[in-house]
């Protein structure tokens, strides 16, 4: 019987243990600040344990200091445990004496990750055995230092001395860097002499930053103001971070937590043969709903990385679930896939490879790693739960209950096809297949039973040869069956890598709650400008890539995502500055009649599309004896510090030339105000306006609708923030319709997106709900950042 002791009792064998281990890596040379620190990490505290108990079966109860520093390294960088004995033995042995050689020695287990080690390659790769004489530095350093002598004479010290360091250790790979440098300063010592006081003069420092850092800063600063940067990023600046530490096509054994088995290098070997060590990466959306900003994200990362490395992208649906598959979801994710600017390599669907996943789930069956179970759904739910009662069923009868699940005998619910593992998170051999009599939109009603994502993602991915399988970080959960499910079969099985989702503030992106806000008439449909779906994000106006640069900008990390949505719109507003065409509309109109009018009939203006570059070209408006101002722009009683028309204080009409000053105010019989009479004068004579305001002339009406965020709070799922639900948190005033709005003719042949900025007011772009005749306009972003939203 196993004796149980108090709480007190465990927590004083629990501070020996520890105190015993402090002793322990104290007498490795660490420091006790250090030796505490490791004690904090887990994992490396007791692989260091482990390496320094075994050093001392060899070496005695004292280890150096320079023993314990390679160990300690060791410990620290050493990924696959199963090596950690191999190398102990070469430390303490002496026959691994350098941090140079340890450094090759870690690379060489992770680039053989198979048994056995051949020793005698190892130990060549790691200079095991190869001594290193004073004469070869002293005649390395010399011939270093005979190649740059005219330099060196000429800029004494100066030069660069690293540079002759690394040629003589490029020439003696195994020699003691301590050792090299010293003789570098005893022979340029020699050459040139003690240091003069010109030697010692201090090099003037240059103060300006390079200019990659200035950008960096300036760009990181900008979106901490919500604004956009200007530079423009790379592909590979887009994939700053843990991206860049990728492996090489072919190198997947040297990914951390990548399994291998005696199979691994042929495969890989195989995989190097098919793609000619080509990126491969693929976007997998389910075709049930419509892509939000976080599956921006997605594509961009997929088939950014794909480009930046001369590789490819597939864009493979994950066509499983046949009940919850519409047609108009597979055009809608293609079209966005092209909206935001990506080519697939090829489209391809799971079910494609629905003969060979079944051939594999017959094959996983056969090698004892499947089996058919009878549990219902509601058994299967949760973590740690217990052994199917089916688990051990004879592979044979299995094999026969997957043949009846094929033809149809069970109903849906009856019987499943579960793999034999334990998942990261705590559940038990997961669902490979399952009945669903539901026709496929592709097979009809050829198959009756289907994989699940978990059976289907991993064997899809070794199917097209994916070298990076990108996800995202909930599906961490499902590695250990990705790795498990390709191994089990002898397939080639890629690396998954998991990176932080992109969520926006103020937004709701799951499908269930979506179709919940348009059955409660919140919004009109997925693609509500008010909502944050790449469709709604287009109706709106957004620019394909205003998307890229934020996503570009956010960067692709580990961690999870909120970012406010003030600087996707400062992204938005970045693009469209330079590429949406200018207009003016009015949206409150107060007519205005112009009683000396220096003309008979109405002028036309030239106005630029662009001011800011006149090379863009000017359109023609009119100018009339009648115009339309915004009534805001007009005030009987002005407040103080107010700039536009008033009495006594005149304004100017934008691009006409033109000040008007008021002369009557027409009211109705409410007291309300219906016109205004003024008269003009050129801008060029007398005093300068304090403003100048936009108008419109023989004007087309149209509607505009304006937007405002959806929620009033910022995590309007969170039930600590919004007790009553998403839906209780509505902001009343999230649209505005203004169906009598005035605008230029200059705009009369737009079409749905085309996007404008219109003057003093935003930029807005062509609903398609616009017709013959009637245009409609929706407010993607204002001119400026209203300081209330951030």
């Amino acid at each position: 019987m196993v004796p149980s002791f108090p709480a007190s009792v465990l927590n004083t064998f629990s501070a020996m243990a520890a105190l015993d281990s402090l002793s322990l890596f104290t007498g490795l040379g660490l420091s006790e600040h250090k030796a505490r620190e490791t004690l904090k990490n887990t994992a490396l505290s007791a692989q260091l344990r482990e390496a320094a108990t075994q050093a001392q079966q060899t070496l005695g109860s004292t280890i150096d200091k320079a023993t314990g520093t390679l160990l300690y390294g060791l410990a620290s960088r050493l990924r696959d445990p199963r090596r950690l004995s191999f190398l102990v033995s070469y430390i303490a042995n002496k026959k691994i004496h350098t941090e140079l050689q340890l450094s090759a020695a870690l690379e060489y287990v992770r680039s053989h990750p198979l048994d056995p080690i051949n020793t005698e390659d190892f130990e060549q790769e790691c200079g095991v055995g190869v001594m290193v004489t004073p004469e070869q530095i002293e005649e390395a350093v010399e011939a270093a230092i005979n190649r740059h002598r005219p330099q060196l004479l000429e800029e004494r010290y100066r030069f660069n001395m690293g540079l002759l360091m690394g040629e003589a250790r490029a020439m003696l790979k195994w020699a003691d860097g301590k050792m090299i440098k010293h003789e570098v300063d005893m022979q340029v010592l020699h050459l040139l002499g003690p240091k003069t006081e010109t030697d010692l003069e201090k090099k003037p420092k240059l103060s300006k930053a390079r200019p990659e850092e200035k950008d960096r800063r300036t760009a990181k600063d900008m979106m901490e103001n919500g604004e956009a940067a200007d530079q423009a990023l790379s592909l590979m600046e887009q994939l700053r971070g843990e991206a860049l530490k990728f492996h090489k096509p072919g190198e997947n054994y040297k990914t951390p937590g990548y399994v291998t088995t005696p199979h691994t290098m042929d495969l890989l070997k195989q995989h190097l043969e098919i793609t000619g060590g080509q990126v491969r990466t693929r976007f997998p959306p389910e075709p049930n709903g419509i892509l939000h900003i976080g599956h921006a994200k997605a594509i961009n990362f997929n088939f950014g990385y794909a480009k930046a490395n001369n590789g490819i992208c597939f864009l493979r649906f994950d066509d499983t679930n046949p009940e919850k598959e519409e047609a108009k979801f597979f055009t809608a994710i293609y079209d966005m896939v092209a909206w935001l600017g990506y080519s697939p390599y090829k489209v391809t669907y799971a079910s494609d490879y629905f003969d060979q996943l079944y051939a594999w789930a017959v094959e996983l069956i056969h090698r004892g790693q499947a089996y058919v179970c009878h549990q219902r759904g509601e058994e299967l739910k949760g973590h740690n739960s217990l052994p199917s009662p089916w688990r051990d069923r004879p592979v044979e009868e299995s094999l026969l209950l997957f043949e009846a699940m094929r033809k149809g005998k069970f109903a849906e619910g009856e019987a499943t096809l579960r793999m034999k593992l334990v998942m990261e998170d705590g559940k038990m051999d997961p669902v490979a297949y399952r009945v669903k009599y539901t026709p496929h939109h592709r097979t009809g009603d050829t198959w009756c039973i289907y994989p699940t994502y978990d059976y289907t993602h991993c064997l899809c991915d070794s199917i097209e040869h994916i070298t990076h399988s990108l996800c995202t970080k909930e599906f961490q959960a499902r590695r250990s069956s990705y790795f498990w499910l390709c191994n089990a079969l002898d397939v080639y099985c890629p690396v998954q890598w998991e990176y932080g989702r992109l969520n926006l503030h103020y937004a709701v992106v799951s499908k269930r709650k979506i179709l919940q806000l348009v059955a409660a008439g919140a919004v009109r449909d997925w693609d509500d400008p008010r909502l944050f779906t790449l469709t709604a994000l287009r109706r709106r106006g957004f620019p394909p890539e205003a998307i890229n640069n934020f996503c570009a900008r956010v960067g692709v990390t580990v961690a999870q995502t909120t970012m406010e949505p003030h600087l996707l719109e400062a992204c938005v507003r970045d693009v469209l500055n330079d590429t949406a065409p200018r207009a003016m509309a009015v949206l409150e109109p107060l007519q205005v009649i112009i009683t000396n009018f220096p003309a008979t009939k109405s002028l036309e203006i030239q106005v630029p599309n662009f001011p800011a570059d006149e090379t863009k070209g000017f359109h023609q408006v009119p100018f009339g004896p009648m115009v339309f101002i915004e009534r805001t722009d007009f005030k009987e009683e002005p407040e103080p510090g107010y700039k536009r028309l008033a009495w006594g204080q005149p304004v100017g009409l934008r691009h006409t030339g033109y000040i008007i000053e008021l002369q009557n105010v027409v009211k109705g019989p409410s007291g309300c105000v219906e016109s205004l009479e003024v008269t003009c004068r050129r801008a060029d004579t007398g005093e300068k306006p304090k403003a100048f305001i936009h108008w419109v002339s023989q004007p087309l009406t149209c509607e505009i609708r304006l937007y405002e965020r959806l929620f009033q709070h910022k995590n309007p799922e969170d039930p600590a923030e919004v007790p009553g639900g998403f839906l209780s948190d509505l902001n009343p005033a999230s649209l505005q319709v203004v169906e009598s709005a005035l605008v230029d003719c200059s705009v009369a042949l737009a079409k749905p997106f085309d996007k404008f900025q219109f003057e003093r007011l935003g930029y807005f772009s062509v609903d398609p709900d616009s017709g013959q005749g009637q245009l409609v306009f929706n407010r993607t972003v204002t001119l400026k950042e209203d300081p209330g939203k951030v």
